[in-house]
């Protein structure tokens, strides 16, 4: 397997494949699925399928790279002057699209990148992950230099900018988010980069590559696990194709194998912090679909997993959870979907249960484990494992012949409008909520639609 670092020429083989390596070598008979342990076949994730659909423009687009970081020298007279030795620096309550942004943005235009408030754990994992330093503060980027040119990234509103920034310095702004109150006011034209896109690190990438400038491995990894943060791995409703195919591109550079394994060890280092987690947040984002075909049952199952220090506070969330999980099954037409809540520190986990379905397939693959009164959580005590835990008792279930409970009756409510709509915080793109939902009830009622 290649290294991470490493690159191949035009000619040259390549094992990364624009991050579906593993997908490919562990394809199933009919090429689109993956192997898993007890021979059940795993669909491949929304990220697999988006990298491998565009591997072949994602390998064209980094064979026209030079294979050096540096500009080609014509080409710098496409850059803004205003950039150029710019800090560039993000929103307080720091997010990984900031950051990396401000460093791919840093490497693009020959600037410095700053920190705009401390990083959180999923920042934190990446920066680790491709060997790339911590930025200073920005206090400590003005301390040094009070009149710094300063580059707004990922906002432009004076009510999420670093207080310790002076409006008059402020030379440029690039940013994805749509233009509110509060937006910054300059006495000058400046360099402004706004687009309608997932992430703010997307627009960076396709400048590098606009400007025929290729990124380093570790910036092109910062810029790669901010877009799959900002688009909620690709599954979230600002995805646009832009970001798919930077997502392509970026693991193409980088030499990712795995892009499904990365995401989802990206997902783990975020749900360390729970609290900026939306429900449809944590039901997405490390969900895998398994397809079954028995003499009983014909179907596709979703399991999501959730693994936290404190299990509790995700429990807690219960009235949320479960009415996400229903919408989600629904919009992707799973027989049946569930969320497993892991303590990583005692070791045990909790099943969440959003209908009959799910609780007769736990029953069957459960036996023994204990259910609330209302029915909505089993306790699977020391099971905390997706693949050595979960997913062979499932399969086993259903060679057994589980089959789906009969249907509960005729759904009087309009499925489209029963959902609801995913709603985008204008301020934060990782916060989605879905609003206006029918399914949206309290714990322990039943549900007001069918469960199929």
């Amino acid at each position: 397997m290649l290294k991470r670092g490493h690159s191949v020429g035009f000619l040259g083989y390549r094992e990364h494949h624009g991050g579906g390596a593993e997908a490919l070598r562990l394809a199933g008979p009919d090429n689109k699925t993956k192997q898993y342990d007890g021979g059940v076949l795993r669909k491949r994730t929304q990220v697999e399928a988006d990298v491998l659909a565009r591997e072949k423009a994602a390998q064209e687009l980094a064979d026209a790279l030079p294979e050096e970081s540096s500009t080609i020298p014509t080409i710098n007279l496409f850059l803004p002057e205003a950039l150029k030795d710019a800090v560039f620096v993000g929103h307080l309550v720091t997010d990984l699209d900031s950051v990396g942004g401000a460093i791919g943005a840093a490497a693009l235009y020959n600037g410095k990148a700053a920190l705009a408030s401390e990083i959180n754990s999923e920042t934190a994992f990446a920066l680790d992950e491709w060997g790339v330093d911590k930025p200073p503060t920005i206090e400590e980027v003005l301390k040094e230099n009070p009149d710094a040119k300063i580059c707004l990234v990922d906002h432009q509103q004076t009510s999420q900018m670093n207080p310790a920034i002076n409006p008059d310095n402020i030379v440029g702004v690039i940013d994805h988010h749509a233009l509110q109150s509060k937006t910054i006011v300059t006495d000058r034209p400046i360099y402004i980069d706004i687009r309608p896109w997932g992430s703010m690190s997307t627009i960076i990438s396709h400048t590098f590559l606009t400007h025929q400038k290729r990124p380093s491995v570790g910036v092109a990894g910062m810029l790669l696990c901010a877009i799959l943060s900002d688009t909620l791995n690709l599954q979230g409703p600002t995805t646009t194709e832009w970001d798919r195919l930077m997502v392509a591109t970026l693991s193409e550079i980088a030499a990712v194998d795995d892009i499904q394994f990365l995401a989802s060890q990206q997902f783990k280092e975020k749900s360390k912090e729970l609290a900026g987690l939306s429900a449809h947040g944590l039901v997405n984002g490390d969900q895998k679909c398994f397809s079954f075909s028995t003499e009983t049952f014909t179907g596709d199952v979703g399991f999501a997993v959730v693994e936290t220090t404190d299990d509790a506070v995700i429990i807690d969330r219960l009235d949320e959870l479960l009415p996400e999980i229903v919408a989600c099954k629904m919009e992707k037409n799973l027989s049946a979907l569930f969320l497993a809540v892991v303590n990583i520190v005692e070791l045990k986990g909790t099943l969440l249960l959003c209908g009959p379905s799910e609780l007769s397939l736990a029953k069957a693959a459960f036996p023994g484990c204990e259910v609330n009164d209302a029915n909505t959580m089993m306790d699977l005590g020391s099971r905390v494992s997706r693949k050595k835990d979960y997913i062979p008792e499932i399969t086993k279930a259903t060679k057994a012949g589980w089959k789906k409970p009969l249907k509960r009756g005729v759904s009087v409510v309009d499925m489209m409008e029963a959902l609801g709509k995913l709603e985008v915080d204008p301020t934060d793109y990782q916060r989605i909520t879905r609003r206006g939902s029918v399914l949206a009830v309290k714990v322990g009622q039943r549900f007001t639609v069918d469960d199929d």
